[in-house]
């Protein structure tokens, strides 16, 4: 049996007795790897849902999956806490009789509620999601470790010829190698970075100077980062402009503690970046929020009152046309920062007591 899972089963339960619910179904990829403790059920990585889903009542936990998956489920992700039940993949019906006979026909509370039939979670489960214990900080580690060395190793690698869509491909290849789901890698050359925050790949030669930019999934927990690269010497222009965001996002990580309010860290970004002449800036791309099992669990923005906690990750994402910094944090027990995406085989600069991602120059 996994503790862990052990522990979680039990919020889930008290889930059900806040709300008198009969039973909870968990079906979203993200909902999905918290409660199993870091299992997969993705197929399709595009898709909100996989090929399997957690049904919990007051007493007994089921992986619900059909005859095509049951065996390897079994094999290589679920552990112990879990019974399993098999359905034939033709055939849904069987599944959702299921849930109705095992809750009698009771309510059902779910991630994807159906409309008319379920009912949402309740916050409280919510918010315990966004929160992690130490055995899931200790897998953020090794997420944030290897994204960030898959990051090195590929814009060490890189050579102004290459398309973005090289620069991408070699970027997801790395994360692959390392167990990651490659879930988001954006990548703006040398004349598109200035040109747009949420640069997709084409085809085009990346040239002078370019952006990559990971979300990358291990566990179900998302590490996110950006960096860049540049060939021969970083233009004046450009090194203004990454101190700039870097002067800016750590104004934004020194507000970042327990029982801020998103919206708090939201005014500060604000005010930075006025600070420094850019107040248009806070409208021209999100500036992050908090993370975990999704690559963005809340964004900030005026109105959301959602505060931090100790033991919650955050990535912020500050930028400026063709300057950008992201990394993922933790807020530990004792208010510090952690930083789960630094290399220090990377080149880096100290703003404000933290190390912080310079871009590489090369050649």
């Amino acid at each position: 049996m996994n503790p862990e899972v052990t522990q979680k089963l039990n919020l889930i339960r008290n889930a059900l007795s806040e709300t008198e619910a009969q039973g909870i179904r968990l079906k979203r990829t993200d909902w999905f790897a918290w409660a199993t403790a870091g299992a997969s059920h993705t197929v399709l990585l595009t898709a909100e849902t996989g090929v399997a889903e957690v049904l919990v009542t007051q007493e007994n936990a089921w992986i619900l999956t059909n005859e095509i998956e049951a065996q390897r489920f079994k094999d290589e992700e679920i552990p112990a806490n879990f019974q399993f039940y098999i359905y034939p993949w033709a055939d849904d019906s069987q599944r959702e009789n299921f849930i109705k006979e095992v809750t009698n026909g009771g309510k059902v509370l779910s991630d994807r509620p159906i409309p008319h039939v379920e009912k949402r979670l309740p916050a409280s489960l919510q918010q315990h999601k966004r929160v992690m214990l130490p055995s899931e900080l200790e897998r953020y580690r090794q997420v944030g470790r290897k994204a960030s060395e898959a990051m090195t190793e590929v814009l060490k690698a890189a050579n102004s010829n290459w398309t973005e869509y090289q620069l991408a491909g070699a970027g997801a290849e790395a994360l692959w190698a390392r167990g990651l789901h490659p879930a988001l890698t954006l990548v703006a050359g040398e004349r598109r970075l200035p040109l747009y925050r949420h640069a997709t790949p084409t085809g085009e030669k990346i040239g002078r100077q370019a952006m990559l930019v990971f979300c990358a999934r291990g566990y179900g927990l998302f590490a996110n980062l950006t960096r860049f690269v540049v060939f021969g010497g970083l233009k004046d222009e450009d090194a203004n402009l990454h101190r700039h965001v870097r002067e800016i996002e750590a104004e934004a990580l020194n507000s970042c503690k327990a029982g801020t309010s998103l919206n708090a860290v939201y005014d500060v970004l604000a005010n930075a970046y006025q600070k420094h002449g850019f107040p248009n800036a806070i409208r021209e791309h999100h500036q992050g929020g908090t993370t975990g099992y999704l690559a963005r669990e809340i964004i900030a923005n005026p109105t959301t009152i959602d505060t931090l906690e100790a033991n919650m990750a955050m990535a912020w994402n500050p930028s400026l046309p063709g300057a950008k910094i992201e990394d993922t944090f933790v807020i530990l027990e004792d208010g510090k920062l952690e930083n789960l995406t630094f290399d220090p085989n990377w080149p880096s600069i100290e703003v404000e007591g933290r190390l912080r991602a310079v871009p590489l120059e090369i050649g």
